[in-house]
């Protein structure tokens, strides 16, 4: 995420805490190592310099609380002021005991549809029965992509292409979810642009006509500072009660976005990191920087690893436990590690880690590509050979690699490392695997 911008930072900062003392020559090449990571990153440029300026006068004039040294207080000057452009933190609660609507706004090809889906399913793993409508009536193919992926995580989609008045499909889905007892129901509506002023009016009558609870406005991050006028045309419009960042993996103009956003007065309450549909996930200003930084995130981790416990099948666990493990207890033990996302994600909620240890340092990139690899050999097995993987032998394995696309040496390392894998929590009984579930949701890692 925002890689350049993250680079730049923590460049600089590695230049203070290299400086053998902190005078004035120190602190102004810092200041210009971070207006350059800022620019570089779209941030608008009268932003940067007022920004910059408040850093430097106080990483000169302000003393260090004692005990403190004056490096470390310098990055925590840095650390509070690019919290404050980002704003303040919002959070998204809505009663549990009656019917609520959020209304998603945005324009044509922001990743509103995406993050209709995406927030469908953030809500429903906090408890809320939810529903989605889709209220598009200008993009052909709408309903099917929203009904495609809301199919995934069993969430049923209302809409009907042949009605073209977008106001009466929310009213009448609303109804539809109101007679199923959902609680929450989020309408994803047609991309707008701020100089189709027909179109605004037209998203202004449905939010005057439905009373939503919450209007979101969905951004794309690689649209950088022009993020602040859509953002401004749309809020105009009807109050928007949030931001929804999408498109932040990789995005060189992210910087610009999120402060362009946070500019209009509407808080960000959701940033959307990858493709996946669990992506997506509740912005904190104080710990998005922190892992701009190189601080880390562990609450972000801890978050992640208590989902991840939560939907574990005990059955499954013990059986592995008590060394009767299977191929197919290997695959759902892969699986179970791509549902906290991409390694390189992982690794940088860890404080300090990102600092320390490059890509160049550790190929992640190869690492998740033989994951992938090894799932891909598993699905090519008869039932057979997972739940007794001694029968694969030379034809077998030929057979194998054939069918997912490999080479045999891929389905022997992968025979291995089953083995390897087996031996290790037979021999720990189990205490690996349950580490590896339960270690960071523990009450010494909360402290």
């Amino acid at each position: 995420m925002l890689d350049k911008l993250k680079e730049g930072l923590q460049i600089a900062i590695k230049k203070i805490f290299g400086a053998v003392s902190i005078d004035e020559q120190v602190v102004k090449e810092f200041i210009k190592d971070l207006q350059r990571a800022l620019l570089q990153a779209d941030v608008n440029v009268k932003l940067v310099f007022d920004l910059t300026s408040r850093i430097e006068k106080r990483a000169l004039h302000e003393a260090p609380p004692p005990g403190l040294p004056r490096k470390d207080h310098i990055v925590k000057i840095l650390y509070e002021e690019l919290s404050n452009i980002m704003g303040s933190e919002g959070k998204v609660e809505l009663p549990i005991d009656r019917l609520n609507v959020i209304l998603m706004v945005g324009i044509q090809g922001s990743g509103k549809t995406s993050a209709t889906a995406k927030l469908a399913r953030f809500m429903q793993k906090k408890g809320y029965k939810v529903g989605v409508i889709c209220a598009d009536t200008f993009r052909p193919g709408a309903l099917t992509q929203l009904k495609m992926l809301c199919s995934s995580i069993g969430i049923e989609v209302f809409g009907d292409e042949s009605i073209k008045d977008s106001i009466k499909l929310a009213m009448d889905g609303i109804e539809y979810f109101k007679n199923r007892e959902r609680n929450l129901v989020i309408i994803d509506t047609a991309g707008r642009h701020k100089e189709e002023k027909g179109l605004l009016e037209e998203m202004k009558a449905i939010a005057d006509k439905i009373q939503p609870t919450l209007t979101l406005l969905v951004v794309d991050a690689t649209i950088g500072q022009q993020c602040y006028a859509q953002s401004k045309a749309f809020h105009e419009a009807t109050p928007v009660g949030g931001i929804v960042v999408t498109k932040l993996d990789g995005a060189a103009k992210g910087g610009g976005a999120l402060a362009a956003a946070a500019a209009t007065g509407a808080k960000i309450l959701f940033i959307s990191t990858g493709e996946r549909i669990d992506d997506l996930e509740a912005f904190s200003p104080t710990r998005f920087v922190g892992r701009l930084l190189g601080l880390g995130d562990l609450k972000a981790l801890l978050e992640r690893a208590k989902e991840l416990e939560a939907e574990a099948d005990e059955e499954k666990l013990k059986r592995i436990a008590s060394g009767k493990m299977t191929i197919n207890d290997l695959y759902y033990q892969l699986e179970q590690v791509k549902k906290l996302g991409s390694l390189r994600k992982i690794l940088d909620l860890i404080p300090g880690f990102s600092s320390i240890v490059s890509n160049k340092d550790l190929d992640l990139d190869e690492i998740e590509k033989k994951m992938d690899r090894w799932k891909a050999i598993i699905q090519s097995m008869t039932k057979e050979e997972r739940e007794n993987p001694e029968i694969i032998t030379g034809s077998r394995v030929r057979r194998i690699a054939r069918g997912s696309g490999t080479q045999e040496k891929d389905v022997k390392e992968l025979l291995m490392k089953y083995k390897q894998t087996k031996a290790l929590i037979k021999a720990s009984k189990g205490h690996a695997l349950r580490q590896f579930m339960k270690r960071f949701a523990s009450h010494e890692f909360r402290k």
